[in-house]
């Protein structure tokens, strides 16, 4: 079976072509924390502020310092798979073994999924 290509669409300009690169190919690394919530799925933890200065002094003194993402079943094993060793084909794999028909069409989900939590800046690509 033929690899398919998906181009990684971005708004922001790089110096390399992003369009010509394969989303399969990528290799997601994760940049915000996560839990467990009681079903087992996965919450993300994205902080509200990004300002050292309101980090250091405004944080410390708030009840909920980040937003909370709540997975489905779905997003939570993408997630726990995303450790900066698999690319997006290796993901897809394992997701069509562990969910089989479920998941179809496992590439186009996956590959959605993957996008979305890029540009929430959830996660950044590794390029190999």
């Amino acid at each position: 079976m033929q690899r398919p290509f998906i181009a990684i669409m971005s708004k922001a300009k790089k110096q390399e072509d992003r369009s010509q690169i394969n989303l399969l190919d990528v290799v997601p690394v994760k940049l915000v924390d996560s839990e467990t919530d009681g079903n087992g799925l996965t919450v993300l933890l994205k902080p509200k502020f990004k300002n050292n200065y309101i980090k250091k002094y405004l944080v410390p003194r708030m009840k909920h310092p980040n937003y909370k993402i709540n997975l489905d079943e779905f997003g939570s094993y993408v997630w726990y798979l995303c450790d900066g060793t698999r690319n997006v084909f290796k993901i897809a794999e394992s997701l069509r073994e562990k969910f089989g028909d479920k998941i179809e069409p496992v590439h186009e989900r996956l590959g959605f999924f993957i996008r979305q939590l890029e540009q929430n800046k959830l996660i950044r690509y590794k390029i190999d």
